[in-house]
């Protein structure tokens, strides 16, 4: 009888495990799904319904599992820029050549910007629609800023050791320049500029350092 409970709970706990499954993955999907509407529309632009309607679930599941329309769009936003944190650093840091890592970056952000045919960024647009008015999304945008741009210190500064680039080169001010740059080649691409257009930004950007 106890060997017969034990396999009872033994399958019980897989069935669980088998149940959650699903609902986890919707809830991922959802919440990309979630990412992409509010990154097209903004989060006063983007209804409720709206929301459901690209989700592909019901009131009730949203509210089950992210809360009301605001907690989507701060769990939304933190997701993504934490996912396009992970994708920079990951191509900054890919070669042991700090001059290559900052063209890997760049290449990266046009990569990106051409792949999308409706471009667009939920980081850019949090910070356009709401400046630093509502402090949880500033912290969002803050933190991920400071991210970004002290790495980017740190592999310029590098580059200046090793000769890569002019010793003359400030690395906070470079720092800024290369955000700047990264935001303003994803804006190039939401108006329209041509793959070339774009190629030629990120070069532009990496001979000024030089």
């Amino acid at each position: 009888m106890r060997q017969l409970l034990t396999e009872w709970s033994v399958i019980g706990r897989i069935s669980e495990r088998a149940m959650a499954r699903p609902k986890e993955f919707e809830s991922e999907t959802a919440l990309k799904k979630a990412i992409g509407a509010f990154s097209e529309h903004g989060y006063e632009g983007t209804s409720t319904d709206a929301l459901l309607q690209a989700m592909g679930i019901s009131r009730q599941s949203m509210y089950d599992s992210f809360g009301d329309k605001r907690r989507l769009y701060l769990e939304a936003l933190q997701r993504y820029t934490a996912d396009s944190i992970s994708n920079q650093l990951r191509a900054l840091n890919s070669v042991s050549s700090p001059v290559k890592g900052l063209e890997a970056m760049l290449n990266l952000a046009v990569s990106l910007a051409i792949a999308d045919p409706k471009p667009k960024c939920l980081g850019i647009s949090a910070v356009c629609e709401f400046g630093r008015s509502d402090p949880e999304v500033t912290m969002i945008t803050d933190m991920a800023g400071k991210t970004i741009l002290s790495s980017l210190e740190r592999r310029i500064s590098e580059a200046k050791a090793a000769g890569e680039i002019s010793k003359s080169v400030d690395a906070q001010t470079a720092a800024q320049f290369i955000m700047a740059t990264l935001a303003g080649i994803k804006i190039a691409a939401r108006s329209g500029a041509t793959p070339e257009s774009l190629r030629g930004i990120a070069r532009m950007a990496m001979r000024s350092l030089k």
